[in-house]
């Protein structure tokens, strides 16, 4: 979807908040005169940072639909204790049916906006992502009240700093549970082209964001051209794949001696040849097409070519979730006894992997400052400035000590 279509189309009465008492014009210095294109303007200058800017639209339009379809009011009249009571409602979206997608199946699958199985929420929010929802929410307010279009910010008198508990990292796969995965991923069926192409896809999905630990919006954004070969101080030719991620932060991965045979396999797959040309504008993943599997010329030149688009994000949490629910369902056939493994995997997401590449690396001794540099984290960065580790350690390290031993 397009990024200016901000909010779905609504013909519900007051949405746009044209009556509500504001500063008023002469005071605001923006143009709008209504709730939709305040937001709009607010969420216009994160247009270059696609992950922050459907972020921030997916809480601005879940508050919107919220202060309509339950209050019958616009955003823009909402008070403090409106936001109270949305910050308890998001823990638990009731009717389900009204606002949770597939909630009949117990929630979590995604579907395009024009779809009528459609709804803001996949299901109850986690504390984590409660608290990540009111943030965003309080910069959306905090700048329509700099902006002169609101007199106040309804959450202002929210922010209270709270104890926070130890950071763990819980939501990953324990060795036993990854290794179903990838069994499940090694039965898919290979019969036809299509099923190739597919099971061919996701075993490197699956290695790129366990192997390269990238974040599902990385995989999308970042092309084959970015796979480069230096030498390092020993002579030896080693293989990187620079990622541009959050925060436009660009980092190097160790694109390790299993990563570049996967990758080969994959283009070799698809009739491509098996290492990436500089500047290749092929996008990581690509999706199923007519060239999957062709060996012909002039398949690989499209195949190659800039006409063919990256999957979007959505595509790619689809397919990591079926694998997820697929090895789930195997789990469960083998009765009551896995039940609770199999939960679980039908939890687990894209960025589980993310998180099990970083806890598998820990638990191989790989040495936390390397796996920091290898995920692009933020964290340790007043060490990092007495600790740098240099890439050549980091790759070699990388290489030996995390594999995923297809």
């Amino acid at each position: 979807m397009g990024r200016d279509a901000v909010m779905p189309s609504m013909t519900l009465v007051n949405v746009d908040g044209n009556c509500l008492p504001r500063i008023g014009s002469l005071s605001s210095t923006i143009a709008a005169t209504n709730d939709l294109d305040a937001i709009r303007a607010w969420l216009a200058r994160f247009a270059n940072k696609q992950t922050t800017f459907d972020s921030y639209r997916k809480e601005a339009e879940r508050l919107l639909l919220w202060s309509l379809v339950q209050l019958g009011k616009p955003l823009s009249s909402l008070t403090h204790e409106d936001c109270l009571r949305y910050q308890r409602f998001v823990a638990d979206p009731q009717p389900a049916a009204t606002w949770i997608a597939n909630a009949g199946e117990g929630g979590g699958r995604k579907h395009p906006r024009g779809d009528a199985r459609w709804r803001p929420f996949h299901g109850p929010l986690s504390p984590a992502s409660i608290r990540q929802a009111m943030v965003i929410l309080n910069v959306l307010f905090s700048w329509l009240v700099q902006a002169g279009y609101l007199a106040g910010n309804p959450l202002a008198l929210s922010r209270q700093r709270t104890p926070k508990a130890a950071p763990r990292i819980t939501r990953y796969l324990e060795p036993g549970l990854w290794q179903e995965v990838k069994d499940f991923i090694a039965s898919m069926p290979q019969e036809t082209a299509r099923d190739r192409a597919h099971y061919h896809r996701v075993r490197w999905l699956f290695t790129l964001l366990y192997l390269g630990g990238l974040r599902i919006a990385e995989v999308g954004g970042n092309t084959m051209g970015q796979f480069f070969v230096r030498r390092d101080a020993d002579g030896t030719m080693r293989w990187w794949l620079t990622v541009h991620g959050k925060g436009d932060r660009e980092r190097l991965v160790p694109a390790t001696r299993e990563l570049m045979t996967e990758l080969s396999r994959y283009r070799q797959h698809l009739g491509m040849t098996a290492l990436p040309s500089p500047n290749e504008t092929t996008p990581l993943v690509l999706p199923i097409g007519s060239t999957a599997g062709s060996t012909t010329q002039a398949d690989r030149t499209k195949t190659e070519g800039p006409s063919h688009r990256p999957l979007t994000r959505a595509a790619l949490h689809t397919i990591v979730k079926d694998v997820f629910a697929g090895a789930a369902g195997r789990l469960r056939e083998r009765g009551e006894a896995f039940a609770a493994r199999a939960d679980l995997l039908g939890q687990a997401s894209a960025h589980w992997l993310r998180h099990s590449a970083g806890s598998h690396m820990a638990d191989n001794q790989v040495d936390l400052r390397l796996v920091r540099d290898n995920l692009g984290h933020a964290s340790l960065t007043t060490t990092s400035l007495y600790l740098h580790v240099d890439d050549d350690r980091r790759h070699h390290e990388t290489d030996e000590k995390h594999r995923i031993n297809w």
